[in-house]
């Protein structure tokens, strides 16, 4: 059973697994967005993605066959700014306001702001700081990188006149040196006030258009396709070998296979198209997420129905059926959400408040699944150990070590997500960010194979799942070439119990009519 630090530690596991889920796109989208004031600025956070440096350093940044010959880049689109006509009023006294883009590799941040006298920090240069001969008053402060020469990179558009629109120019930026870089646009003038924005930048590293964080999860993906194929084909050579005996609880291990497969595939093509074009196919996503989370589900349900003795003690779930659908249904509804606004909006569309909402219901429902499937376990065990199907139970207490050992595994990996995002507050160890949503895959992963071992379809699956009357008949030539369950050497104490007898429930003290009335009402209180 689930202590209660436990459920703490797995409840924590699901909030920090889900939070880290980051959602990016080397197409970057303005339009829609709003400028935040913060300080003595207006600032609208315009992109940060981890880039590699280009193949080729000599890269011209108006030439467009950067694209083509494994050049970074950051790409300006057509972005232009709209201010609101009353804002001309307030402007005729003053210079053309502007609109600035500042990027910056992460190293650099401490280089972007500046205070006068020790005072506090501002982004745009205040009067104090022009007299000190430090900036120009109204523009971003910002010094020269020492590591990264000729950044950070500044660019501006200004409102000429009575115009309402200003452009930032089409200019193309190379990326020479690997690290996360970062872009906003900023003014200064409150005059500006409301100001609109249209168009995109385009962000590329040397082999495609994914972002640095996003790109070793493709071929982590492929990857995965080729694990689950071998799965697959074990799996399904057996169960075409043995049709007759199949089990309806080997039915659900197929079905959660069969989805593992479509999953990994589809996020295997979603990131593949996703870095030839630059944009996030929006379907091949809502299809991944969408197998993703039935396979979840269905993974969840099959792990509790087995916990709770089905095809094993129990022909059935009895009443606990609709409980057991309900809380399926409703743990893929929450997370189905969940995870379908995460990957299929853009950074700025899930705010804290999105999260607050979606991320709890999820975690709480798998808490409960946990707790659940540990008590369930427990009665099992309780229920093959008082009629002695000792094979049954080796089985039983190799899957409950195998979930053991993963609820330990997800202990340990909450611990090192912690340390790991607390240490790396500006995303410096982004090349290694991809690791922590492969291990959840490959974890569940690692389990599913072992249920698959314990419960592959054989030529007894039938005969040695559920019986009435509780008892397990075994000759030595069956116990050899029984491939499903695997029993240790017999004692003598277990040999009395396989000796031919007619009625083997005597033996143990336990009346044929009271045990078989016992068994019925335990399951009817269960």
């Amino acid at each position: 059973m689930a202590t209660p630090t436990l459920r703490t530690a797995l409840i924590g596991l699901l909030f920090s697994h889900l939070i880290s889920h980051i959602v990016d796109a080397s197409v970057h989208d303005y339009r829609g967005q709003v400028f935040t004031p913060t300080g003595n600025a207006f600032i609208l956070h315009a992109g940060s993605e981890g880039l590699y440096a280009s193949h080729h350093s000599d890269i011209d940044s108006n030439s467009t066959e950067s694209e083509s010959d494994g050049g970074s880049f950051i790409r300006f689109d057509k972005v232009t700014f709209k201010r609101l006509e009353k804002s001309l009023e307030f402007a005729k006294n003053t210079d053309s306001p502007k609109v600035q883009a500042i990027i910056f590799e992460v190293e650099d941040r401490e280089s972007i702001g500046g205070s006068a006298y020790g005072g506090q920090r501002a982004i745009c240069c205040t009067a104090d700081l022009a007299k000190l001969g430090a900036c120009t008053q109204g523009n971003v402060i910002y010094r020269p990188s020492v590591q990264n020469p000729g950044w950070p990179h500044l660019l501006e558009a200004s409102f000429e006149g009575n115009s309402l629109y200003a452009t930032m120019p089409s200019e193309t930026i190379p990326v020479s040196r690997t690290g996360m870089y970062n872009m906003y646009f900023v003014y200064c003038d409150p005059v500006l006030d409301g100001l609109e924005i249209e168009g995109k930048t385009i962000w590329k590293n040397p082999n495609g258009y994914l972002p640095g964080r996003m790109a070793p999860l493709m071929y982590f993906y492929g990857f995965m396709s080729f694990a689950f194929a071998i799965l697959g084909i074990f799996w399904f050579s057996q169960y075409a070998r043995f049709w007759k005996e199949v089990l309806p609880l080997q039915n659900c291990i197929t079905l959660v296979i069969t989805l593992g497969m479509f999953e990994m595939a589809l996020w295997y093509f979603e990131y593949a198209e996703f870095n030839e074009t630059g944009i996030r196919p929006m379907g091949t996503t809502f299809w991944a997420v969408t197998f993703g989370t039935v396979k979840r589900t269905v993974a969840r349900v099959v792990i509790l129905a087995v916990s709770m003795g089905f095809g094993v003690v129990r022909p059935t779930l009895g009443g606990l059926t609709s409980k057991v659908l309900m809380l399926g249904a409703t743990f893929f509804v929450a997370s189905e959400t969940l995870e379908l606004v995460e990957n299929l909006g853009a950074v700025s569309d899930l705010s804290g408040k999105a999260r607050i909402f979606l991320v709890p219901p999820v975690a709480l429902l798998d808490a409960f699944f946990i707790i659940w499937i540990f008590t369930s376990l427990s009665k099992t065990l309780d229920k093959l150990q008082a009629r002695r199907l000792m094979s049954k139970l080796d089985i039983y207490r190799k899957f409950t070590n195998a979930l053991g050992v993963t609820v330990l595994l997800s202990v340990a990996w909450i611990c090192y997500e912690l340390y790991f995002k607390s240490t790396d507050v500006f995303n410096e160890r982004w090349q290694k960010a991809w690791i922590i949503p492969a291990f959840w895959q490959v974890l569940s992963f690692s389990l599913l194979s072992v249920v698959c071992a314990l419960w592959a379809p054989s030529q007894n699956s039938r005969r040695y799942a559920y019986t009435d009357d509780g008892n397990e008949f075994f000759d030595k030539e069956e116990t050899l070439n029984l491939s499903l369950i695997r029993p240790g050497p017999i004692s003598m104490k277990d040999a009395r119990v396989s000796a031919p007898m007619s009625d083997p429930k005597s033996v143990i003290g336990i009346p044929t009519t009271i045990s078989n009335n016992g068994d019925v009402e335990e399951d009817k209180r269960e």
